[in-house]
């Protein structure tokens, strides 16, 4: 199976335009030549399961276009999306914002989604994806050390829990790089399957390691890239990997504290969610 993961940063592009006429203005307008050309890239790709992080779903900024969608639909996949805010947050307010998400986009027959929030934090969502022998976690972490820390002692709760073999991936934001991740991985029995270390940030002159693919046990990794794309501001990961196992035991280490936090259960519409089936 082919996982690929790409933080898209809503399909504004990049360069000194981005920053005109004033730093971060880029943020208020979507290009659709970029959205066309990250979805030319990820089709070539072929992937089975695709992770995006920092989509539109369907703001002023993109006059109306949900990117989730119209990726999904040109890979024939299912989809699934929501804010990244949380149900409380005020964020879901605000114009733009609230339409600003975390994707899944599988091929797989899917078993199901959940949609899990961390306690603290802006960026709160946790997407799970469930398929036949295999549950797949999609995070964007806070840009903050102190809150990170709290989000990932919840992400080991969530993963503990699976008795598939686990996949976590995302923007995990990790400046230090890995070893700002060391107990967590430990604890939870993740590794990850960029063995060389490879940078993903930012895409023109990669210098820090932010995007991560994690895997635990019963997973097999039969190839590892980070493309040479500039359409973000991170470059796309891709990952080859088979399923060798179709349940684990989780094992409790007392390197990572438990934290509470909050879980949607699969149900019926809700908004900001969006399913698309092959």
């Amino acid at each position: 199976m082919r996982l690929l993961l790409y933080n898209i940063r809503y399909a504004t592009g990049t360069g000194a335009a981005f920053h005109l006429p004033v730093p971060g203005a880029g943020y208020l307008r979507s290009n659709p030549r970029v959205l066309e050309g990250i979805t030319r890239f990820i089709k070539a790709e072929d992937p089975d399961i695709v992770g995006l992080v920092e989509i539109d779903t369907g703001s002023i900024r993109t006059g109306g276009v949900n990117q989730a969608e119209v990726i999904a639909k040109s890979l024939g996949h299912y989809s699934t999306y929501q804010c990244k805010y949380g149900t409380n947050s005020l964020n879901s307010l605000v114009p733009i914002v609230n339409k600003q998400a975390n994707a899944f986009l599988a091929a797989p027959r899917v078993h199901g989604e959940r949609f899990h929030y961390f306690d603290t934090g802006i960026k709160r969502l946790i997407i799970e994806l469930e398929l036949d022998n295999l549950c797949v976690f999609l995070v964007h972490l806070s840009l903050k050390f102190r809150h990170r820390h709290a989000q990932l002692r919840h992400l080991f709760e969530l993963v503990k829990r699976s008795q598939k073999p686990v996949i976590v991936a995302g923007d995990f934001n990790t400046f230090w790089g890995e070893h700002e991740m060391a107990l967590f991985m430990e604890a939870a029995g993740l590794k990850s399957a960029n063995l060389e270390k490879l940078p993903s940030y930012p895409a023109r002159r990669p210098r820090m390691e932010l995007d991560f693919i994690l895997h635990t046990h019963g997973i097999e990794i039969e190839g590892f890239a980070v493309r040479d794309v500039t359409l973000s501001d991170h470059r796309p990961l891709v990952c080859d990997f088979h399923v060798t196992g179709t349940a684990r035991t989780p094992r409790v280490r007392r390197a990572v504290l438990t934290s509470s936090g909050s879980d949607q259960e699969p149900g019926g519409p809700r908004p900001g969610t969006g399913r698309r089936k092959k």
